[in-house]
């Protein structure tokens, strides 16, 4: 949080900026993935607005950035929401298969 007190980003939320402090404090990356995919969702989730933006890494990668007071590299974020991205558009593909009869 800034020292001010003020919340970076009210539609996040308080909570979201403490667990992001929380998950900068963690050693490795590997430690810091399955919380970092669970933020990055309460992002996405605050943020729908972004969900077609092609900068979606870059804006999500910088809130967190600011969130966690520069701890967490950008650049670890913006892997994690791309692998997010990509495991969801596998579901969905997968998804839309399923059901279909064969054509003869």
């Amino acid at each position: 949080m800034p020292e001010d007190g003020q919340i970076v980003d009210r539609d996040v939320g308080r909570n979201a900026e403490l667990f992001a402090h929380a998950i900068a404090d963690l050693e490795t990356a590997e430690e810091r993935y399955p919380y970092l995919r669970i933020l990055v969702s309460i992002v996405e989730q605050a943020h729908p607005e972004w969900k077609n933006a092609g900068f979606k890494d870059e804006k999500v990668a910088d809130l967190l950035s600011d969130m966690s007071q520069g701890k967490l590299e950008e650049e670890e974020v913006k892997e994690v929401v791309r692998m997010r991205d990509a495991e969801r558009k596998s579901r969905r593909g997968r998804k839309g298969r399923r059901g279909r009869k064969k054509r003869r």
